[in-house]
């Protein structure tokens, strides 16, 4: 029986056409663009320059600081730039990025001995992870290495693989499930030992049999009681990080907290995949698989795609746009990206592109006041207010959207489908965070100056004390002596 989740929607999930065939790899393009930043945290740091003779799997950035990750080759070749290029993550501005010449030689770089992972201590696979550049491939690209890191250590830490792809029309990580499911358990296999942890939990829709037969059969093909299958319902947004821990262990990730915080580490079935061709293959992450898909391209599948690949060669290689294409999106239907044009590379976080017409998604209508119907707080997966959040939103009252709950809104966009009046509601949302994160990070720095100042005057008041205290025992040993 499948798990359910709290709120949310059922919705179409516009999968079929883009799974009816298998993965295939996309065809090579002469030009390969990697953005630095493609990653939460610093931007990676450059270690070629222009001219140089690259291999594939080379790594040609490193970490730009402790939240950062590596940058590799996704192809033999020649640096051509390290200029600002386009790319679909900044859209207000280009992004500092590697532009790699592809030699079409597929030359790689040789790899080194690979020891089991068993026989690795958890900080050293730890470390060697972080070194194949892999970071969390559902969305978030968070470096995997770090998030193992901030596990708390010495407690009973569970590991969550998230397979609940339940955004509509991405299918990336169904065709992976179906066709490597024994990657995705080696990796999360290999995961586990990184964590020290004795549980491990795969988690996918109950909408995706053919996944759930595969990742069967790899699980027992391991030999590993620790790794386990659950399903969720088929609800949007069931993927939800905090949504999924709460629908499998029924704890709550706190208010402001991470899943550390309740002993869990959550990570996507791509994330694990590749950790699997990393540790066991010595590939690291250079390629990754992209659905592509919508009424506005003519072949809709998925591919296999090298990272800095232009997103025009992949509407190429499925046939080209059909003429009913009327907008570009990558990712979901629901909390997608609008794409301006195609001249912009394929990055880590390249899950799906929409060549959406208006058969996929129906223009809004003109926005009307709202009429609290309550119809957004009854599917808000994260049990918030939206209408009483809309309100705060508009006169940007920060104390009232802090008390209730802005932070925790996770923008997948039920209440605007559900809203009768037509309202961005999680548009409004998402462009209020900054201000509040704003206001946060200053109180929290006062809240640290108070205690900086606070101790300041405990230590001078400690030190004039001692000092007296002192003087007071000169003045009676003189008066001992003078007696």
């Amino acid at each position: 029986m499948a798990t359910g989740v709290r709120g949310g929607l059922r919705l179409d999930a516009h999968k079929e056409r883009s799974t009816e065939q298998a993965l295939r790899p996309a065809s090579a393009v002469e030009t390969l663009v990697m953005p630095l930043d493609q990653h939460a945290g610093a931007a990676a740091v450059p270690l070629v320059k222009p001219g140089e003779r690259i291999l594939r799997g080379q790594p040609i950035a490193e970490p730009g600081g402790a939240i950062s990750a590596w940058l590799h080759s996704p192809a033999s070749g020649t640096v051509a730039a390290i200029e600002p290029r386009p790319a679909p993550h900044r859209l207000g501005a280009p992004s500092l990025s590697i532009v790699v010449a592809n030699d079409g030689r597929d030359e790689r770089v040789a790899e080194s001995a690979r020891q089991p992972f068993e026989q690795l201590a958890p900080e050293q696979l730890r470390e060697i992870i972080g070194r194949g550049g892999i970071v969390g491939l559902g969305g978030a690209v968070f470096p995997t290495a770090a998030k193992l890191s901030s596990a708390r250590k010495g407690h009973d830490v569970r590991l969550l693989i998230n397979g609940a792809e339940c955004e509509p029309y991405i299918s990336c990580d169904d065709i992976l499930m179906r066709e490597r499911a024994h990657d995705v358990v080696f990796g999360a296999r290999a995961l586990m030992h990184a964590l020290a942890a004795q549980t491990c939990v795969i988690a996918i829709e109950d909408d995706t049999p053919q996944a759930a037969s595969a990742l069967g059969a790899a699980i027992a093909d391991a030999h590993d009681a620790r790794v386990q299958l659950r399903r969720v319902a088929s609800i949007y947004p069931a993927g939800g990080e905090r949504q999924l821990i709460t629908a499998i262990f029924d704890v709550e990730v706190p208010s402001g907290g991470l899943p550390a915080d309740v002993n869990t580490v959550c990570l996507n079935v791509g994330t694990a995949a590749a950790v699997a061709h990393w540790v066991r293959d010595g590939q690291p992450l250079t390629n990754r698989i992209v659905t592509i898909t919508g009424d506005g391209v003519l072949e809709q599948r998925n591919l296999e795609v090298p990272l800095g690949t232009p997103l025009a060669a992949l509407i190429y290689d499925c046939g080209g746009y059909t003429g009913r294409m009327s907008r570009l999106i990558m990712g979901g239907s629901m909390m997608g990206q609008s794409l301006p044009h195609d001249d912009m590379p394929v990055i880590k976080a390249t899950n799906c592109v929409i060549a959406a017409s208006a058969l996929d998604l129906q223009p809004r209508a003109a926005e009307m006041p709202c009429i609290r119907c309550g119809n957004c707080a009854e599917v808000c997966p994260a049990m918030l207010l939206p209408q009483q959040l809309h309100w705060y939103a508009l006169g940007r009252n920060l104390d009232e959207l802090e008390t209730h709950g802005l932070m925790d809104c996770i923008e997948c966009g039920c209440c605007d489908y559900v809203c009768p009046s037509q309202i961005p509601l999680a548009e409004r949302f998402r462009d209020m965070k900054p201000a509040l994160l704003e206001r946060l990070a200053a109180r929290n720095s006062a809240d640290a100056a108070r205690v900086r100042f606070d101790a300041r005057t405990a230590r001078l008041e400690r030190i004039e004390n001692e000092r007296l205290a002192a003087l007071a025992k000169k003045r009676q040993e003189l008066a001992k002596k003078s007696s």
